[in-house]
């Protein structure tokens, strides 16, 4: 009997919460709930550096974007203020009699065009009995004009207008050395195309879509697509409006045009506008939606 009290009380002394298997269980709750606010603490500290970084990140784009603008800004001023740089050229006294200095330079004919008879090694050629200051005067005013930057764009925008009703292109249509269209016609039909687009289906990898997004981001005509759905193998399908490609399309040909070649932004930026020129080309005007695929391994015509 007595051996069986003392077994009684050592079983007794399991229901006791400071022992046994309920004290256990208590220890080992106290550390758990130990082990996730470590964590749950650690997990809080990640997202706000990955916040923190992602506004440095934003920050760093924003002002890259307010300096290729600058920039963009200051390459125009110069292309407006060069019509009007003075030629070089000989001087011209008070009297009318042209002057020429000790040391002078050769004229661009390239640039001037204006048939100068200046010798290979850079000197005028000597004046004869009949340059009088008469000649001197008539010849001049019979140079052609260079024409202004309004001019220019008058120009470039009648030419854009013609190739884009196809009426073919006029005397005054920018045309290249070769005689090839130029350039900026074709961009700027390109993006009166766009202008007639409703919208756009645009199938890419993520990745593609928010460098195109960071890329267009601070374009007054960029508008953000009110969702972005994901595709499967990491592609994502989001719809533009016809505003918004023509922001991307400008951005994208800024890019081409200034980013360093073979590198990414360059590749990038040619391969999309490339693709968008080729889907906008064969637009036929017949309310289809117009879908962009930014995937060489991905059918044209995709399916759910």
């Amino acid at each position: 009997m007595k051996e069986l009290e003392a077994i009684r009380q050592q079983l007794a002394r399991l229901d006791d919460p400071t022992v046994g298997l309920t004290a256990l269980h208590g220890d080992i709750t106290q550390s758990r709930l130990k082990v996730l606010e470590q964590l749950q603490a650690g997990v809080t500290g990640l997202r706000e550096e990955n916040r923190e970084v992602r506004r440095r990140q934003d920050r760093m784009i924003s002002d890259l974007n307010e300096t290729r603008g600058e920039l963009r800004q200051l390459l125009d001023l110069i292309d407006a203020l060069r019509p009007f740089v003075p030629p070089e050229g000989t001087e011209t006294s008070g009297e009318g009699t042209p002057t020429h200095p000790e040391k002078t330079t050769q004229r661009p004919e390239l640039e001037h065009g204006y048939g100068s008879s200046a010798s290979a090694d850079g000197h005028p050629p000597a004046s004869t009995d009949t340059d009088s200051q008469g000649g001197t005067m008539e010849n001049t005013g019979h140079r052609p004009q260079p024409e202004t930057g309004e001019d220019q764009d008058l120009a470039l925008k009648s030419a854009i207008e013609a190739a884009y009703q196809g009426t073919g292109t006029s005397a005054a249509t920018p045309q290249t050395s070769a005689g090839a269209e130029d350039p900026q016609v074709a961009h700027g039909v390109l993006l009166l195309k766009a202008a007639g687009v409703a919208s756009a289906e645009l199938i890419a990898h993520r990745d593609t879509w928010e460098w195109l997004a960071a890329l267009a981001v601070d374009h007054s005509h960029f508008r953000t697509p009110p969702a972005v759905e994901d595709f499967k193998e990491g592609r994502v399908r989001t719809v533009l409006s016809g505003r918004s490609l023509i922001a991307l399309l400008i951005e994208l040909w800024n890019t081409r045009s200034t980013a360093t070649p073979l590198q990414g932004d360059w590749a990038l930026a040619m391969a999309s506008y490339n693709r968008i020129t080729a889907e906008l080309t064969d637009v036929a005007g017949q309310g289809e939606t117009i879908r962009i695929v930014l995937d060489d391994g991905l059918p044209h015509e995709v399916g759910d």
